[in-house]
């Protein structure tokens, strides 16, 4: 899974949270539970720009001394991993189709965060890319 490193920072009553690496995050809380819930939420759909605008998303830096790292589903990491190898070999989704000799819309659902795909799909796009999916536990 990604884990990005959050700041929460006192703000009157509450927390605001922030996310360096994804700036596009930010919330507030009125507790430091509900600041951490809140930026999770933040952070998920803050993915969701990167997404529509086929930009990649950036890899989550080493959390510094007071930040705390805030986990992103599985689903959704290996989701915005295939989105940045799609990228990075400028592979679009009608070619990534083509490729998986399956329907264009069939990869824009794999490419639609809040729809849930199967695992094996996932890793199927990544063999199409010439990449393997890894999954590790630790």
């Amino acid at each position: 899974m990604l884990r990005y490193p959050a700041v929460f920072r006192r703000d009157g009553d509450g927390f605001v949270v922030t996310f360096r690496d994804i700036p596009e995050a930010i919330t507030q809380g009125d507790s430091l539970d509900g600041a951490r819930s809140l930026g999770a939420d933040a952070l998920l759909t803050a993915m969701d720009f990167y997404f529509e605008d086929k930009r990649p998303v950036p890899t989550p830096s080493t959390a510094k001394k007071g930040e705390e790292l805030i986990s992103l589903p599985a689903s959704v990491s290996a989701k915005i991993l295939l989105l940045n190898e799609m990228l990075a070999q400028k592979v679009t989704p009608s070619e990534l189709a083509r490729r998986l000799n399956t329907r264009p819309q069939d990869v824009n659902r794999i490419m639609t965060l809040s729809h849930t795909t199967k695992i094996d799909t996932i890793s199927d796009a990544f063999e199409a890319l010439g990449k393997r999916l890894d999954i590790t536990v630790v």
